[in-house]
Parts: structure tokens; C-alpha cells; sequence
């Protein structure tokens, strides 16, 4: 009778591997579970590095989860930092591995052999490279780095590449040392995950907290000069020869799966570029599982097998690798995407698909936009939350939402990705019973008020029309007849060109002044006395009636039309 325990071999750490490590000791007791790490860190908050390099984490010590001994006191693993796996042998089942600080290579034979390499930094090859100010925040030591060089050559100026959730949160933790931060974003918004109407609200924010945003720019190349043994970056240069003063430099222009290790040992890489998996996150071999960074991701709104190098994800990949490497049963269904960023005072927020995945992923997209109060508006403090809804025209299921706002989009986030799990349609989100009390939220929360919205549009009360598409037909030359329902003062502040004024309290009175055969498209601040006036409209003879959805604040954002 074989009595040799069951031999787990891990390659690295952080979430997925350490939480594929903590389950499987969970799931077996007598299995021998072994980690390599090939850097010094077995488990880190690398989503809290920006912090740390701001100074909102002061210790240090707060970004390390576990460590190897802590690991070995709790969960009997067997942890190697500096210990870098270099081959896989799927014959004689056998890991190579060398020891970072000495060189020295051994021989790990395994059962089960569970890859989470995660995902590197991408740094492009720039003329100017490689130089000693320049950065990427991917680990605890390149957090190091940047902190030391803050306090060893005092700058005064930084240019962040990229304008993703890292990017942003990094050029707050600069500006917040006194740092002037300048943003290069080759994409022609920030967030560039998120619709450019909602991206808009954050740029708009940062920008006028004093970051300066080059969107549509790429860094051409980095101007340095010897300072000892090292070349320092002075200049960074655009692609339209734009030179911005630059004494740090940090790279977050995305990341890249580890593959190196998957590929050479035959594994099937997925159509996205990451290790192909099942639910069980077994790969190709049935001995090898895969998590984290470095493999593919169903989106559970699609059913399609996406990248989504995210932290909630990974960590559950791990539970899931490692409980049935141990001789368990679990399976991971894949993920919506959720994510949030915080940054210069403004949240952004997102789950399941933007309105551009969805119209690419082939769906007839309703999208209904809604402004909202975060709580009671007779509360003090209570500041404006944007919400984009994207539902399926034909099933009026939900697809995705997006939020932001300065207070309260957390927790409207997390209603709406819940929604989306239980595959809940728009009608659904108005039949919502969320808490309220006046501090928290309003009688009708901001989710429920986007439901209704989205669902008078499902039930055909109301057509609807956004501000790109809207600017899309007057480009076309469509003849279009726009009413704004606003105030004199609003509309005197600024309006579409070419509307005709019509506030709501008297447009019921001046139905004559307008043609009841036009394309009608009506609009106000947010789109609440939109409705009204398309509802006036369309019972009193005129034929197609839309409504501006999120009136010309949503336009004045980021889609003027």
C-alpha cells in the first residue's frame, strides 16, 4: 500500500498561488504542499502599493500578508522565496527550480502542480532606457524604489505612462508627495476600460485637482543625462514632440501574462493570450492547474473566455486550484469584472460590460444614463453619483453598469454586480428594497432610480437617444428638432445649438410653436424633465419623441453633441 502523501507543487505566490496553498492544506492535511517564490514576498498587497508610495500606508510591514514561516506556524506549507521555477517536466513529473540569490538548481518531484506566475509589468522599449528613475508599481520592491528615490533626489516633476486604475492611483500618491504629475494616456480617455462618457467625469476631476492628462499621446522617448554611474531621465518626449519635465518616471501601461513556463511545457494557450483552463482551473494536462493573472477568465455576461487580470478573481482561482489539486470538488464559473478606483476625490466604477463590449459582443444595447444625489439631498453633504445602466434590448436584461461619483459608489456597484449574478433584467432594479435613512441614501436609491429609468425605455414609455449618438446623426446632417425643457438661466448658460426653449412648466402651452411631424429630441440638465417633456409630447400627436438620456450634463462631460 502507497502511503506517500500527496506531492503539491506551487509556483508562485501573492493571490493566487497563496490562496491555492491556504486551500489546499484546507482540503487535505497529510498532502506535502511546497511554494516557490521567485521574489522576496510569498503574499503582498500589491493593489495597495499606490498607497504606500503616497503615504495614506505608513508601515511598510501592512503590505505583507503572510510569510513563509507564518505560512509553515498555520497551514504546514512549505514556502521558497527567491526561488525561481525554471522548467516543467510533465513526463517524469518534475519541477526544476533555482535559487535566485545563490543559483543553485534541485529537482521538485510533484502530483499536482498548480502554476499562478502571474502577470509583468510592460515596459516598451523607449530610447532612453534603461534609466534609474524610472519605475513600474507592480511589487513591494519596486515601491521601495520609488520611495527611496523620492527621498535621495527630491523631484519636483513626474509623468505617469498610462491612465488605467494603477496609473491614477500612482499620479494621486505623486501629487499627494507635492510631486506636479503629468498623465500620458495613448488611448483617447482615461480608464480606458470604461465608456468615454463616464471616463470623462474622472479626467475632468483629476484635471482640476492639477493633473495634467495628455490623452491620444504615447512616449516617444525619455531625455537623460549621467549623473555618477547612472542615467537619469530629465525630459520624457511625445508622440507629437511634446516635452514634459520628468525627474520620476513610472510605467502602467498594463501588464503581461508569465507564459515562458506554460508554453514551454506544451500547455494550450487560449485565444486571449492567457493558460487555458476548465472550471476546475485544470490546463491542458490534467495534473497541471493554472490561476491568477496568467490565465483565462469566462466573463459570465458573454460566456466567453477573456484576460481580466483582477485581484477578487485570482484569489478565487487559487481556492478553486488548490482544492482540487488536494482531492476536492469546487469550480469557478468565471467572473463579471467588477472594479473600482479612487482617485484626486472622485470613484469610478464598473461590472460586467461597458456599452462598447456590448455592442462588440454583439448585443442590441439599451443604455440609460441617471444623476443621482448619493443620500437625501436635505442631508447635509450629499453630492452627485452618475449611473449608466446597459441592458439588452430585446431580453432587457442587464449587461453591465458603470458609476461615478464622489461618495456611495461602492456600495451601488456591488448592488448592481449582484444583480448581474442572479442575471436580474432592468424591470428587477426598480422592485429593489435597499436601505434608507436620510445619511445613507435617498427614498428611491440611485440604483433604483436608474431601473426606473431603464425601465420605462424597456417598456417603450419613453424612447431615448445618447449624446454620442445624438452628435453621430447631427454629423450626418439628420434633420433633428431640439427642444430644450429648461429654465431661462439654464438655458442662457449654454445649450445645444440650434434647440428651441421650451421650459417644461409651459411647453403643454406652446405645442404650436413646434412641428408634430419632426424627429423630436428633447432635453434638460439630467433627463428627469426630458421624460416629462417626451411624455407631454408623445400623447399630444407628435410622432417620434426621444429623450437626451442624462440631459447636457452627460454631454457637457465627455460626448458634446
Amino acid at each position: 500500500m502507497d502511503t506517500q502523501p500527496l506531492r503539491i507543487v506551487i509556483v508562485g505566490g501573492v493571490a493566487g498561488g497563496a490562496s491555492a496553498a491556504a486551500k489546499a492544506r484546507r482540503t487535505n492535511e497529510h498532502a506535502d504542499i511546497t511554494l516557490f517564490e521567485r521574489g522576496p514576498h510569498v503574499s503582498f498587497a500589491n493593489c495597495g502599493l499606490p498607497y504606500y508610495v503616497g503615504g495614506d500606508i505608513a508601515q511598510r510591514d501592512a503590505l505583507l500578508l503572510q510569510t513563509p514561516e507564518s505560512f509553515w506556524r498555520r497551514f504546514a506549507v512549505k514556502v521558497h522565496v527567491y526561488h525561481e521555477v525554471m522548467r516543467i517536466d510533465r513526463t517524469l513529473r518534475h519541477v526544476e527550480v533555482r535559487n535566485v540569490q545563490t543559483g543553485q538548481r534541485s529537482l521538485h518531484p510533484y502530483d499536482k502542480l498548480i502554476l499562478s506566475p502571474g502577470a509583468g509589468a510592460v515596459v516598451p522599449e523607449l530610447p532612453g532606457l534603461p534609466a534609474r528613475n524610472v519605475f513600474t508599481v507592480k511589487t513591494v520592491p519596486d515601491s521601495d524604489a520609488i520611495l527611496q528615490w523620492l527621498r535621495d533626489a527630491a523631484p519636483t516633476h513626474a509623468v505617469v505612462a498610462g491612465a488605467g486604475f494603477i496609473g491614477l492611483e500612482t499620479a494621486e500618491a505623486l501629487h499627494r508627495r507635492g510631486l506636479r504629475v503629468s498623465v500620458v494616456e495613448l488611448q483617447p480617455q482615461v480608464l480606458p476600460a470604461f465608456d468615454p462618457d463616464m471616463a470623462a467625469f474622472v479626467q475632468a476631476q483629476v484635471q482640476r485637482q492639477g493633473i495634467e492628462v495628455w490623452t491620444s499621446r504615447a512616449l516617444a522617448g525619455l531625455e537623460t543625462e549621467l549623473v555618477g554611474a547612472d542615467q537619469v531621465v530629465r525630459t520624457a518626449v511625445l508622440d507629437d514632440g511634446t516635452r514634459l519635465p520628468a525627474d520620476v518616471v513610472v510605467m502602467s501601461i498594463g501588464v503581461r501574462p508569465e507564459l515562458r513556463l506554460a508554453r514551454e511545457a506544451g500547455l494550450r494557450i487560449g485565444a486571449t493570450g492567457g493558460i487555458a483552463v476548465d472550471d476546475r482551473q485544470r490546463t491542458s494536462d490534467p495534473d497541471i492547474y493554472a490561476a491568477g493573472d496568467a490565465v483565462e477568465v469566462v466573463q459570465r455576461v458573454t460566456g466567453q473566455a477573456v484576460r481580466m487580470p483582477l485581484a477578487g478573481p485570482a484569489g478565487k482561482q487559487g481556492r478553486v486550484a488548490g482544492a482540487n489539486a488536494a482531492g476536492g470538488d469546487l469550480r469557478f464559473p468565471g467572473a463579471l469584472g467588477t472594479a473600482i478606483v479612487e482617485t484626486m476625490g472622485i470613484t469610478a466604477a464598473k461590472t460586467g460590460l461597458s456599452e462598447r463590449e456590448a455592442r462588440a459582443a454583439g448585443f442590441d444595447v439599451q443604455v440609460t444614463q441617471t444623476h443621482s444625489l448619493d443620500h437625501a439631498g436635505y442631508y447635509p453633504g450629499a453630492s452627485l453619483m452618475h449611473l449608466k445602466l446597459v441592458a439588452d434590448r430585446a431580453t432587457h436584461r442587464l449587461l453591465g453598469g458603470q458609476i461615478v461619483g464622489e461618495a456611495g459608489v461602492d456600495k451601488r456597484i456591488d448592488v448592481l454586480a449582484t444583480a448581474l449574478q442572479a442575471g436580474m433584467t432592468v424591470m428587477d432594479l426598480e422592485e429593489l428594497d435597499l436601505a434608507y435613512a436620510p445619511q445613507f441614501s435617498s427614498a428611491r436609491d440611485p440604483v433604483i432610480m436608474a431601473g426606473f429609468a431603464a425601465s420605462n425605455v424597456a417598456r417603450n414609455e419613453v424612447q431615448t437617444v445618447t449624446c454620442a449618438a445624438l452628435q453621430a446623426e447631427r454629423s450626418a446632417q439628420r434633420p433633428v428638432q431640439l427642444v430644450d425643457v429648461r429654465t431661462a438661466g439654464e438655458f442662457e448658460g449654454g445649450h445645444l445649438p440650434g434647440a428651441h426653449h421650451l421650459p417644461i412648466d409651459e411647453l403643454r402651452g406652446r405645442l404650436a410653436e413646434l412641428d408634430p411631424d419632426a424627429d423630436t429630441v428633447v432635453y434638460c440638465k439630467v433627463g428627469f424633465r426630458g421624460y416629462l417633456a417626451a411624455r407631454i409630447l408623445s400623447q399630444s400627436g407628435f410622432g417620434r419623441v426621444r429623450n437626451l438620456t442624462g440631459g447636457m450634463l452627460q454631454c457637457d462631460a465627455g460626448a458634446p453633441a
